[in-house]
């Protein structure tokens, strides 16, 4: 039988369940268990695709072509699984479900209401889930905190839950605020005390409690949260803030949340962790060779969480090379002809990521004009591809004003032009060509020499390509189609063979970045902007 473990938040939001939720289910897959995670967001949309990055984050995108919460995104690169739709829920899609159902007679003419049947609906992709997977353990992080309205379904359930398969096969763990006040210079434990007793009158008793803090406890405050939250005081758990992410894991461990989770579910199976990997990925972090400034030209900057994954295989990458990497981030409505020396000198690298519409396009075109004509190292993402082909077009084959339909419809020349299969698409949630996809990789290319290998498979979050029709003039004129799908039809991947390394992709590579398994393209990126910043005295003390 599975177990089944459910992570709720309180006081503030942000406070990092998804960090938590990953590092307790990386512990316990080292721990030997088949560990499936879970992510419950409290929203009415079906799915955060057509969110905007302002108000979401990132969108992340798993191989089946879900959209999802980038928590999931956390979940994948901590206990290195590919996930799948059926690991991120909405309260959209449960309203969706049991309406279609309704609507079909399912339900035989009932009433249809919050309990039984939304609370129904939410345990059963809870237990599909654990079946599915044939997991040990299910960990389900549930969006927002303690006291939103719209969350209350989702703690219901998970209520419910532990009424079903009992004591020792359910764990309950909060995490929540402890703020340090400076001028009195004490820890106040009110906030986590009001949270859990907001969370008890749900139902729900919590069996461990993780404290999100600047400084590490006190004895006392960790006794007074122990006595008035009615946990032991070893459930009472430290989330200090770190430097960085994956020490979290190592954070937990050394206090024996694993070791106590294993022994509250009787998890009998599970071995002792062996964690030296981890280890000597965070300790060869903490020794970088050298530091480097990577340009990062994008809309969303103000929310650098719609970036997230972009961020962390950037990290990946850099501490595979041995290197820190600094991000200076760049305004892409900021860029102009005149002012991109400004925003990019004593760049090493310049990254062009993802994004949807016309604003900051033509900054991100300036950008990556500057660096092919500097010669600097560049990767371009998804939208980054389709600039860099428009940036080739009008200043290399001298196609004055190409451009793409999305951001022009009457373009002179559409480079870039949307799928002939999206035509016919009205409904924008969920119809882009999302997932993964195979590409053939051209050998004696430097996408090869990334790779290794001739074919791949890649996740992807689009709906233009590469205009067919003019690919001939921009191959005439230098640029190459290193990636195409199998078909032949569309362009994955394009570089310039005589620039030190320029390279851009139709995908995502981001979203298949591990710490321990840093993507080809990004560990090649980092490698050559280090290489540039040495050349150029470019590197940061």
């Amino acid at each position: 039988m599975a177990k089944f473990i459910f992570v709720s938040g309180g006081v503030v939001s942000s406070l990092g369940k998804g960090i938590v939720t990953a590092s307790i289910g990386l512990l316990l897959k080292e721990r030997g268990l088949k560990v499936s995670l879970q992510k419950f967001d409290p929203y009415i949309n079906v799915d955060p695709g057509t969110m905007n990055p302002f108000q979401h984050g990132e969108v992340f995108v798993t191989d089946d072509g879900a959209e999802t919460d980038l928590d999931l995104g956390h979940y994948e690169r901590f206990i290195d699984d590919n996930l799948s739709k059926d690991n991120n829920l909405t309260q959209g899609q449960i309203y969706q479900s049991v309406i279609e159902k309704e609507r079909k007679g399912v339900f035989l003419g009932g009433t249809i209401q919050v309990v039984p049947h939304i609370i129904n609906e939410i345990k059963e992709r809870v237990y599909g889930l654990a079946e599915k997977d044939k997991s040990d353990v299910v960990i389900t992080e549930i969006g927002g905190t303690v006291g939103d309205i719209e969350g209350l379904p989702f703690l219901e359930a998970a209520r419910q839950v532990g009424l079903e398969k009992g004591p020792n096969n359910v764990l309950y763990i909060h995490l929540t605020l402890v703020p340090f006040l400076k001028a009195s210079h004490e820890f106040k434990t009110k906030p986590t005390q009001h949270s859990v007793k907001e969370l008890r009158e749900i139902g729900i008793q919590p069996d461990i409690i993780i404290c999100r803090t600047e400084k590490p406890l006190s004895k006392e405050a960790k006794e007074k949260i122990a006595l008035f939250c009615n946990v032991k005081k070893e459930a009472v758990i430290e989330d200090v803030d770190v430097d960085n992410i994956y020490e979290t894991p190592i954070l937990f461990h050394e206090q024996d949340l694993d070791r106590l989770i294993i022994r509250r579910l009787s998890l009998t199976k599970a071995h002792t962790p062996d964690l030296g990997k981890w280890r000597r990925f965070l300790s060869q972090a903490k020794r970088p060779k050298g530091r480097i400034r990577i340009g990062l030209c994008g809309k969303y900057i103000a929310v650098r969480d719609a970036y997230k994954s972009v961020v962390e295989a950037l990290h990946h990458a850099a501490i595979s090379n041995g290197v820190e990497v600094e991000i200076k981030w760049v305004e892409a409505e900021d860029i102009t002809p005149i002012f991109v020396k400004n925003e990019l000198e004593g760049v090493a690298g310049v990254l062009v990521p993802g994004g949807f519409g016309v604003r900051g396009i033509e900054g991100k075109t300036e950008a990556i004009n500057y660096a092919r004509e500097n010669r600097i190292p560049f990767l371009g993402l998804c939208v980054g591809l389709q600039c860099a082909v428009i940036e080739f077009a009008r200043n290399v084959c001298k196609l004055r004003g190409a451009n793409s339909t999305e951001f022009n419809p009457k373009t002179r020349y559409p480079v870039i032009d949307i799928l002939p299969e999206q035509k016919r698409v009205h409904k924008k949630g969920g119809t882009m060509r999302l997932g993964a996809y195979p590409a053939i990789i051209k050998q004696d290319s430097l996408a090869y020499r990334c790779y290794k290998k001739t074919k791949i498979s890649e996740r992807h979050r689009h709906r233009y390509e590469v205009n067919p029709k003019y690919w001939s003039i921009l191959e005439k004129n230098g640029l190459v189609a290193s990636g195409i799908s199998p078909d032949r039809r569309l362009v994955e991947i394009i570089e310039l063979p005589d620039h030190p390394f320029f390279i851009a992709t139709q995908f995502h590579p981001e979203f298949k970045s591990r710490p321990l398994k840093p993507h080809p393209l990004f560990f090649h990126f980092i490698k050559e902007s280090y290489e540039y910043a040495c050349r150029n005295s470019l590197l940061l003390a």
